[in-house]
């Protein structure tokens, strides 16, 4: 089969989606740019900044995309790359693509709080609590794990290093031509983009090289500043020039595509169980998070994302095509192993993992425009690590926004001026993560977090539909999605803490039963507010008929 033929499928998919549903799920959310978004009425010039829609979308895409699009499908395709390109599309736009709008809109009409102010509101004080836990400890992870990522990589590829560092410089001197010195956003990036194409070839001229400590350390000090600058300084500017690293990727690799016709060669078979990761169901659920739907989306679309978003219709194209285009991304993954037979596939895996399998393969595509393989393997790769530096230094700042919160109901005024203190909250995240990545705990716990991030993306869904139930709106569209991801959550986690416990593997055991606790106490919490709610509604229903009897 032509892999041409199921890209060709796929973008006409993923267009028509956005055309008819995404129209269809604005206008149930009601969106209207009558509603003045948070981003003016809490403009701050630190967070709350209102910004051109395209800005918005790159550092948005640039935030949930990272290496999960690309990690997580290419490890499904062990299922079978049939079952993995199926759950892509059908996920990304009926469950991912809702999941990130909802969040995103819901958080637009609560002042640009998370989801846990959403959760707070219709579900109660307690669960606010118990969500902001869970995504706290989450973020810390995440930040984490992606510290180590990038430090590990810019000790192997040194070129990545410093061409990182420019992006940077790069990204701080865009934020001031466009931001401080009016320079139009359309010139700008021209020039822009131009020169962040040049220190890709920079880097490889001036590399940087030094060793994993130091890089550690440098780390943690660029994420505090990060995210205690002022969005529009650092963070948005460099994730905007940085999406178009990833869009030139998707771009010159849908070229190779156009030109080369490659075929794929894994067979069509799929397998209901592979040793190491356990059965298709519930598994390639989890295993596919970012591209298809992914817990995570909801905290950049209800913590960065909705304080930047200048009019409400802007929503459709950030959250419901920014979703979109992450499945293709995923999708192109999926593509990039599937051009190998299947053993030479479990074989690589194994050894070279899959963002390098990842990057040969694109870089295979991308060659047939003339491009040399290793430039091209060599720009793949360093596309996913700029954007595991992304994710790395949204994590903190989303750490940040979640601590700021959980401060607003601690009673001593002291206590909840400090925590509230953005350098403060910032210091107890890097300080937090620091000490995780330190004790090297987060290798035995990276197993659950694809159970986790789902759970939290049903735990947002769960928030969303009580909301729109309680707006009135016929949630539909959000509970069929809630309803299967907790289903295949809850299931993956009983079966990670039974193996997890066989192996004697006490802790790990005990979290997978506290994370399942945590989602069935949310859901019962949010049951007895629907019921309550839908009482009093019949209550008031039921007054107002007997006032109107003659």
């Amino acid at each position: 089969m032509s892999v041409l033929a199921i890209l060709a499928g796929t973008i006409a998919i993923l267009l028509s989606a956005y055309r008819f549903y995404g129209s269809f799920i604005a206008r149930k959310l009601g969106i209207d740019n009558k509603n003045i978004t948070p981003a003016h009425t809490h403009e701050d010039g630190v967070d709350y900044v209102p910004s051109n829609r395209f800005v918005v979308l790159g550092h948005h895409f640039a935030s949930i995309a990272g290496a999960g699009p690309i990690v997580g499908p290419i490890i499904a395709v062990s299922f079978g790359w049939i079952p993995a390109l199926l759950w892509i599309l059908i996920g990304g736009i009926f469950f991912g693509a809702v999941h990130d709008i909802t969040a995103m809109t819901a958080s637009l009409r609560h002042q640009g709080k998370s989801i846990g102010e959403i959760i707070q509101q219709y579900i109660g004080d307690s669960g606010k609590k118990l969500f902001l836990i869970f995504a706290f400890a989450t973020l810390l992870l995440v930040i984490a794990v992606f510290m180590d990522i990038v430090a590990r990589t810019f000790v192997t590829v040194p070129a990545a290093a410093s061409a990182s560092v420019f992006f940077i410089i790069l990204a701080l001197l865009f934020g001031l031509i466009i931001n401080r010195l009016g320079f139009k956003l359309w010139v700008s990036t021209i020039f822009g983009v131009g020169l962040l194409y040049f220190f890709v070839y920079l880097g490889e001229l001036l590399p940087i090289e030094i060793g994993y400590a130091s890089w550690i350390a440098i780390l943690i000090a660029y994420i505090f500043l990060a995210a205690v600058t002022p969005i529009s300084i650092l963070l948005q500017p460099r994730d905007f020039l940085n999406s178009f690293l990833l869009y030139g990727m998707i771009l010159f690799g849908i070229a190779g595509i156009l030109i080369g016709n490659p075929r794929i060669e894994m067979t069509s078979s799929v397998q209901f169980q592979v040793e190491n990761l356990g059965y298709l169901f519930p598994v390639l659920f989890v295993t596919v998070a970012c591209g298809a739907i992914s817990g995570f989306h909801s905290l950049v679309a209800s913590g960065t994302t909705s304080k930047q978003i200048n009019r409400e219709e802007d929503v459709k194209m950030i959250g419901f095509g920014g979703m979109l285009i992450e499945t293709l991304l995923a999708v192109i993954a999926v593509m990039a192993v599937a051009v190998m037979s299947r053993g030479d596939f479990a074989m690589r895996l194994v050894e070279a993992g899959p963002v390098t399998l990842f990057s040969e393969g694109l870089g295979g595509f991308i060659s047939s425009i003339g491009i040399p393989v290793s430039v091209a393997i060599s720009f793949v790769a360093l596309t996913v690590s700029a954007f595991a530096l992304t994710t790395l230094d949204t994590c903190t700042r989303l750490a940040r926004f979640i601590i700021q919160e959980y401060a607003e109901d601690i009673p001593s005024a002291p206590v909840r001026s400090a925590l509230q203190n953005r350098f403060a909250a910032t210091f107890l995240v890097v300080l937090f993560s620091g000490m995780l990545l330190l004790t090297g705990q987060f290798e035995q716990l990276w197993p659950i977090f694809g159970s986790a991030n789902q759970l939290l993306a049903a735990l947002a869904l769960l928030a969303g539909t009580v909301w729109l139930a309680k707006k009135n709106v016929n949630p539909l569209f959000t509970v069929i999605p809630m309803v299967f991801m907790f289903s295949v959550t809850l299931l993956s986690l009983l079966i990670f803490a039974w193996n997890q416990y066989q192996q004697n593997a006490w802790f790990l055991s005990l979290l997978s039963v506290s994370l399942f606790v945590l989602a069935v106490i949310l859901v019962v919490m949010a049951r007895n507010s629907l019921r309550k709610f839908y009482r009093e509604e019949k209550h008031r229903k039921t007054k107002a008929n007997i006032r109107t009897v003659p």
